[in-house]
């Protein structure tokens, strides 16, 4: 199975990014399986209603939120008549949606998607993510019940993405991690057969500070003073992410690759 993962969509150059390319990288690359990150797409906090309408229409099968889940509030609502919306797992108990969710592939086969918010270096106090992967792993076993597991750990630190990462080696196709919107340079297949980027990066102008207009951000580094909130930089995107191909027996991952198409960045694919 031949699967993407793009990472945060950042406000409107992200989006438009995405609408404009992803339907024509589902055909050029044969892509069976397609999840964006998307809790940025609207004004870089959170995802309306709208917004996520316009990413599923551009071709993504899933579309996965984050800490700032619910910063748009038709989103409390909306999830739960949109099954391809996830928010983490561990967001709340009493939070409207899924956290994971089986879906359908190409050719009948099933794929897992699921989402857990990291702890280090968080604003909020989330639930252990390592626990609540684990029973949904277990209950949806790889090459057995789905053919395809994707993981996105959503958190700030690099040591806890690549922790969950060994956690579900062996048992989840792809484990990516999101929220820096910083791509990294680690794409690899573990020992057990999970494909791991620490993190994705961002669908979004790189031209900016994590997404946002550089004036805002450097002003409060250098003066320590805010003046003005931040607001999403409006150049090109580029469309940042990773690509895997998977083993359909045995649902493990073949082949890893960093993607970046357009915008600033070098270009990299499969």
């Amino acid at each position: 199975m031949k699967l993407l993962f793009l990472g945060d969509v950042m406000g409107r150059s992200g989006r438009a990014a995405v609408t404009a390319r992803l339907a024509a990288l589902r055909v050029d690359w044969g892509l069976d399986f397609v999840v964006v990150n998307g809790e940025n797409a609207t004004s870089g906090a959170g995802l309306s209603a709208e917004h996520a309408k316009a990413l599923l229409a551009a071709g993504a099968d899933c579309v996965t939120l984050g800490d700032h889940a619910f910063d748009q509030k038709d989103m409390l609502s909306f999830i739960e008549t949109e099954p391809r919306i996830l928010r983490p797992l561990n967001y709340a108990r009493t939070a409207p949606g899924k956290g994971a969710r089986v879906f359908a592939a190409k050719g009948g086969r099933k794929v897992l998607v699921a989402q857990a918010l990291g702890q280090v270096f968080m604003k909020r106090p989330f639930d252990d993510p390592f626990s609540a992967l684990d029973a949904v792993l277990r209950a949806h076993p790889l090459g057995g019940s789905v053919q395809a597991a994707i993981v996105d750990i959503h958190c700030e630190a690099t040591s806890e993405k690549m922790g969950v990462g060994h956690w579900c080696d062996g048992r989840a196709s792809l484990v990516v991690g999101t929220h820096t919107h910083v791509p990294t340079a680690d794409a690899q297949i573990l020992p057990g057969g999970t494909a791991f980027q620490s993190d994705a990066g961002m669908c979004g102008d790189y031209n900016s500070v994590i997404g946002m207009d550089k004036l805002e951000p450097m002003r409060r580094f250098v003066t320590g003073m805010g003046k003005e909130r931040f607001s999403p930089a409006a150049g090109e995107a580029t469309l940042s992410g990773t690509y895997v191909e998977t083993d359909d027996r045995t649902g493990l991952a073949t082949k890893v690759r960093m993607i970046r198409v357009g915008g600033r960045l070098e270009e990299a694919r499969p």
